[in-house]
């Protein structure tokens, strides 16, 4: 089972909207990732949101002008994600088991994006399967962005994954660092316990 199923029993999705809601109400911003990812590829870009949750990135994402499609595995998230944007394609799967083929979803994305502690949140030991599977989902060239703890302080849950093991997950699955920041306002990485890496798809991968 995936940390975040044993953290939430997967019925949490309209609490976590409404937790996000009254962040925005307050002034914060809540679209640092879907800025961070708007630098990165131009509108009209193909971008799947790898654990999408609430749909909170990919709707800010399409609002922009990109072509966004959204997976999570947790049917509560996406429940609240249809109905804040029906529009958009919402589907449930496990990353680690992933095949957008299976789904009806066309691969080739240009961006694929996995913010919320996703990568730290699932089944310990299939980090490196998912990473694997999400460079599958993308085009050769194609970048994937994932933000995620490193200790106690940003995550709810133990830490389990290590930069040095992320990293050589997505070797394994033919992707390179390209850039890697402290937050998702693109400040520079300092060894701190929250990353941001942006990994590029090679042609030959």
């Amino acid at each position: 089972m995936n940390r975040w199923t044993e953290l939430t029993g997967d019925t949490s999705g309209e609490d976590y909207a409404a937790r996000f809601a009254a962040l925005a109400r307050s002034g914060a911003d809540v679209h640092g990732e879907a800025r961070f990812c708007a630098a990165l590829v131009p509108a009209g870009a193909r971008v799947l949101d790898a654990g999408c949750g609430t749909g909170r990135v990919a709707i800010r994402l399409a609002e922009l002008g990109y072509d966004c499609t959204g997976v999570d595995v947790d049917a509560s998230m996406l429940a609240v994600a249809r109905k804040q944007a029906p529009a958009l394609p919402w589907f449930r799967a496990d990353l680690a088991a992933f095949e957008p083929a299976s789904l009806g979803i066309r691969p080739g994305f240009d961006l694929v994006v996995a913010a919320g502690n996703v990568m730290a949140l699932l089944t310990p030991g299939t980090e490196a399967a998912v990473a694997g599977r999400l460079s599958g989902a993308l085009r050769a060239g194609g970048l994937l962005v994932a933000g995620f703890g490193l200790d106690a302080d940003h995550l709810p849950v133990p830490p389990a994954l290590t930069l040095a093991e992320y990293d050589e997950g997505c070797a394994a699955a033919g992707l390179t660092l390209v850039d890697r920041f402290a937050t998702w306002d693109a400040a520079p990485y300092d060894g701190g316990g929250y990353a941001v890496s942006v990994h590029r798809k090679g042609n030959g991968a």
